[in-house]
């Protein structure tokens, strides 16, 4: 009630100011509504151990496997992800269609999660969130940047100024107070004479992708500890670095592997990327000082996250998997995945999102699935105010120039649900429908701010359903 009225409250002083004098006094509107979300649930930060992911790639699936293994290893942990929330006490899909939400809503979930008796707190922290101010009044102490590649160009202006977001982050790392934490890692508040003998000192702790062409950057920010995970060699020095050597990593249809500390994990997510993943929840582990054979078993329990690689099974004889990935990159590192499940032909359902967000990526995404895919199906995703027919032939011109013909192996169809439909049609015994860029979204945003509620998953669960009944009624026949 009180996120909804200061919603209102804020929103109708906007529509006072001119939009060109908001512009001028935009970074200290941010900076001022964060320290007061702040004031108003009394800095619940300062209670609990923070940990700030960002990254271009990797982000929402390391928070959970770092959340789950925190909670295997018997500490109560929240997060926010673009995924899901989590109090401490329960989860729940994001219906936010947004990461980083409002700095009311993080700071009321972190006092939730004080009051729920967490230990530890995940936030996934985006490029946007920071330019808003909105990591700020948050006392972070491990922050993990996964990687990062050209993304928000449009919004940024250049992947320099993208780069420079991110690495506020861990400027920021820097001048958050430090705090200590009794044995069983609840956060305290001590005299000088107690630091020393009762608690431990959290270490402000930066963990790095190190075979990131961008490493260097983020390393060289001011941390009390820096831990840098690498598979290759790499020309960074070492020195006042921890450094985490994993390798020997290989995936199948049933998981991956990787060793690391001289220890095998063994995952239940498909996917080598994953090796990463999990090295980013290790790293923060170690940061917590977790014992090693905690992380393990709290990263081989992890069964699959929500939206990510997702297998949707109402009885069919074909395999239907919902993935996020919405940026070529990411596209391309699901087809490897999608090859080591044996399968007939792929159909891929796409689309692109609108709202003025990364607009040279559409062809480039409609060429992708062109070249891997035996049928291509582009329809709508998150047109927010552009021409949503103009996207879906943006990206179906891509597929064009790879070879598809259009009613032949290429479909444009606005409406998704129908593109699911005809999806399914398509598909045969042992073949695998791929249904890409929105994972376990909660709406689609269309014009004027509007959102229909909308999740891949169910609607494909309901349309394979309808699709078996009617399959099993024929045999009976």
């Amino acid at each position: 009630m009180f996120l909804r009225l200061m919603d209102k409250i804020l929103n109708t002083i906007k529509k006072f100011i001119p939009r060109k004098l908001f512009r001028v006094f935009q970074p200290v509107y941010h900076f001022l509504m964060s320290l007061f979300s702040a004031v108003v649930y009394k800095f619940p930060s300062e209670e609990l151990i923070v940990i700030g992911i960002t990254g271009t790639t990797g982000k929402t699936t390391s928070v959970y496997m770092i959340a789950k293994m925190l909670g295997k290893a018997g500490y109560k942990t929240g997060f926010t992800s673009t995924a899901m929330f989590s109090d401490g006490n329960k989860e729940w899909l994001n219906d936010k269609k947004m990461t980083m939400v409002g700095r009311f809503f993080t700071q009321k979930i972190l006092r939730t999660m004080v009051r729920n008796g967490c230990r530890f707190a995940i936030i996934e922290t985006t490029s946007e969130g920071i330019r808003q101010y909105r990591h700020r009044f948050i006392n972070y102490d491990i922050v993990i940047f996964t990687g990062l590649y050209p993304e928000h160009i449009e919004s940024h202006g250049s992947f320099e100024n993208y780069k420079k977001a991110k690495g506020e982050l861990f400027r920021h790392l820097s001048s958050c107070r430090i705090k200590y934490a009794d044995d069983k890692m609840a956060v305290q508040k001590a005299s000088a004479g107690l630091r020393q003998t009762d608690l431990r000192q959290i270490k402000k702790t930066s963990v790095v992708n190190r075979d990131d062409e961008n490493a260097a950057y983020f390393l060289a920010f001011k941390a009390e500890r820096k831990i840098a995970y690498s598979a290759e060699e790499s020309e960074i020095s070492d020195q006042g670095i921890e450094v985490l050597k994993y390798g020997d990593v290989t995936a199948s249809g049933l998981g991956t592997e990787f060793t690391v500390l001289n220890k095998r994990i063994r995952l239940n997510l498909l996917g080598s990327f994953n090796a990463v993943n999990a090295m980013n929840a290790i790293g923060a582990g170690l940061a917590a000082t977790i014992p090693f054979e905690d992380m393990k078993i709290g990263l081989e329990n992890i069964k699959s996250v929500p939206g990510r690689f997702e297998r949707i099974d109402a009885g069919q004889d074909f395999t239907v998997i919902v993935d996020y990935a919405y940026e070529p990159k990411a596209v391309a590192k699901l087809y490897e995945t999608v090859d080591l499940l044996p399968h007939g032909k792929i159909i891929h359902i796409l689309g692109s999102t609108g709202g003025g967000r990364d607009v040279a990526r559409r062809p480039y995404l409609g060429k992708l699935a062109g070249e891997k895919a035996d049928y291509v199906i582009v329809t709508n995703e998150d047109p927010y105010d552009d021409d949503p027919e103009a996207i879906i032939d943006q990206v179906a011109l891509g597929a064009e120039r790879s070879g598809k013909k259009e009613n032949q192996d290429l479909f444009k169809i606005s409406d998704r649900r129908e593109a699911f439909k005809k999806a399914f049609i398509l598909a045969a015994a042992g073949d695998v429908v791929l249904i890409t860029g929105k994972g376990s979204e909660q709406a689609i945003c269309v014009a004027n701010g509007e959102k229909i509620k909308w999740d891949d998953r169910e609607v494909a669960k309901e349309l394979l359903s309808v699709k078996q009944r009617i399959n099993n009624k024929n045999k009976d026949i």
